[in-house]
């Protein structure tokens, strides 16, 4: 007869693997549900190896069809064909793109076999974050046994920020991956040394070249990802001096090994990225108070979005994800007591190298610096200590919580899963498929699209969405020279539009918003010849979603 307990247990992991089958179908339902951000079509620029091909809009119109051609793969015929391709990839990010290649190389690949369309992209990001959950359920497993094996994937499935990553093309969804597979086969080879020195003889040598070889080849991965993937290449050298200080050779010429593997990459590409890298975009020091405060505060900013706010983070104020922060800091430090109370300090040990230090080593870089690194991008930059930090709050569940165990972890699945299907299902991200319906709604009309931006994102999203089949011009300004380049335009073909979008964005990201005189210049310009049709609000997530769409229909002729 089963013993109730056990049933308990048995139903328990039940939840979880239903939870875990949740959050792979949350991915997979939504791959196509939004648009391509700023940074994804940018991804896609790269990964087509078409951005030495880019040309920044100049002061005269230009065929917006032109910029959708470099969101595809060139014409490739031949090998020749193919490793030219590859070539103007490996250029394009020596040119200026400050992260190492292998992204994308794999989404390269992934737009041959399957093409450049929103689901086909985004499917490799989640199919290795679907991988990176089966890693979790290992690493947990091999600390925490079957159910904590099964809770730290379910957590780590339905993390609502990295749930936002894993459906982004971007980098930052495989560094989780290859920080889950390194820690788990690191923690494999240690304990498989360890075994065949208690045993006296030879465990497997089969099993142990596998987690050498996996060890290897996650770091070297993440490395070559993510130039920050160092931090944790740190955090994974300091776990073997933790756990296994006599017999460290082998775990550290491993991850040396790792390094080594990516040598190639650094000496031709790295250099060349130094040299063009733009280091102004990480804010720089003040006062000693303000630094201080400035750099505690990124730290809590960052643990609350990645372990309470998420993507929520890009609508809501910045006090939020202090607030948020400060909560998760709370929370933290007392799961950190209640282990050590309890007396799991292995398993805590190694959260704590995992999660908290790869942090603290940003800090201290960034103090040393003066820079502000850690809070980049919401925190994205970091995205490695997430599996750590989850695995210390997945500890203390299991071994701290004692007869609440189940009710402490069913509260933070729920709290965690109906946050992310808040993000998912609640939450419109369709801005340039609005603009791409004004414009269908008269097919055959020539149109001339003007916006005060000339920042990549905004032209290149343009250009992915508004079909190519449209006879669409753009003309792309910063704000204070988009009245003068219209007024041109418009005075060497006088007749050649018959109406105007007029896009103003509130965050042009390479120029300032613009000012009330500044609109009123370009309205003088238009209303020459034009009449106002619309106007319509356009509003995303963030504030680089957010514009005034103007339609103006061109005048009848005066009698």
């Amino acid at each position: 007869m089963s013993h109730p307990h056990h049933k308990l247990s048995l139903r328990f992991s039940s939840i979880l693997l239903i939870i875990i089958a949740i959050a792979v179908l949350l991915k997979i339902l939504n791959l196509g549900s939004r648009e391509f951000w700023y940074d994804e079509v940018l991804s896609l620029l790269l990964s087509t190896g078409q951005k030495i091909a880019y040309q920044p809009p100049q002061d005269l119109p230009v065929v917006l069809a032109d910029y959708t051609a470099l969101l595809s793969l060139p014409p490739q015929s031949s090998i020749h064909d193919i490793l030219e391709t590859l070539k103007n990839l490996l250029r394009g990010l020596a040119g200026g793109e400050p992260h190492p290649p292998l992204f994308f190389l794999a989404q390269h690949l992934w737009l041959h076999l399957f093409g450049n369309g929103e689901v086909a992209t985004r499917s490799l990001g989640a199919l290795l974050s679907v991988v990176a959950i089966g890693s979790a359920y290992g690493l947990g497993r091999c600390l925490l046994g079957q159910q904590g094996g099964l809770l730290f994937a379910a957590l780590i499935g339905i993390n609502p920020y990295y749930i936002f990553h894993s459906l982004n093309v971007r980098m930052y969804n495989s560094l989780v991956l290859w920080a889950i597979l390194s820690a788990w086969a690191l923690l494999q080879l240690i304990d498989t040394q360890k075994s065949e020195l208690k045993r006296q003889r030879f465990f497997t040598h089969n099993t142990k070249l596998l987690w050498s070889l996996l060890l290897i080849g996650s770091v070297a991965a993440g490395l070559m990802t993510f130039y920050f993937f160092a931090y944790w290449l740190l955090a994974l050298a300091a776990l073997v001096l933790v756990l296994d200080r006599q017999r460290w050779w082998l775990a550290g010429g491993c991850l040396s090994a790792g390094v080594f593997l990516t040598i190639p990459w650094v000496l031709w590409g790295t250099r060349q990225q130094l040299h063009n890298a733009d280091l102004q975009r990480f804010s720089t020091a003040t006062g000693i108070v303000e630094t201080g405060l400035r750099h505690l505060q990124d730290v809590v900013q960052t643990l609350g979005i990645h372990l309470v706010l998420g993507d929520w983070i890009s609508s809501l104020p910045p006090v939020s994800a202090t607030v948020a922060g400060g909560v998760a800091v709370l929370v933290l430090f007392a799961c950190i007591i209640s282990l050590w109370h309890q007396n799991q300090r292995r398993v805590l040990s190694i959260a704590l190298v995992l999660g908290i230090f790869p942090l603290l080593l940003g800090l201290v870089v960034d103090i040393i610096s003066g820079k502000f690194t850690i809070s980049f991008g919401w925190g994205r930059s970091m995205i490695f200590i997430l599996p750590g930090c989850l695995l210390l709050l997945t500890t203390w569940v299991e071994r701290a919580t004692g007869q609440w165990q189940r009710p402490t972890a069913a509260i933070l699945l729920l709290l965690y899963l109906s946050t992310s299907i808040a993000d998912l299902g609640t939450r419109h991200r369709r801005i340039f498929h609005q603009l791409a319906d004004i414009i269908a709604q008269d097919s055959t009309t020539p149109t001339l699209v003007m916006m005060n931006s000339t920042a990549w994102g905004h032209v290149l999203r343009l250009a992915y969405y508004i079909p190519p089949t449209l006879p669409v011009m753009l003309l792309a300004q910063k704000s204070a020279q988009l009245a003068p380049a219209l007024e041109k335009s418009l005075s060497s073909e006088p007749t050649q539009y018959q109406r105007i979008l007029w896009l103003d964005s509130a965050d042009p990201v390479w120029s300032p918003p613009s000012t009330d005189a500044e609109r009123t210049q370009v309205q003088q310009v238009l209303d020459r010849q034009f009449q106002l049709d619309k106007t319509q609000q356009l509003v995303g997530t963030m504030k680089l979603d957010q514009f005034v769409a103007h339609l103006y229909q061109r005048s009848a002729p005066r009698a």
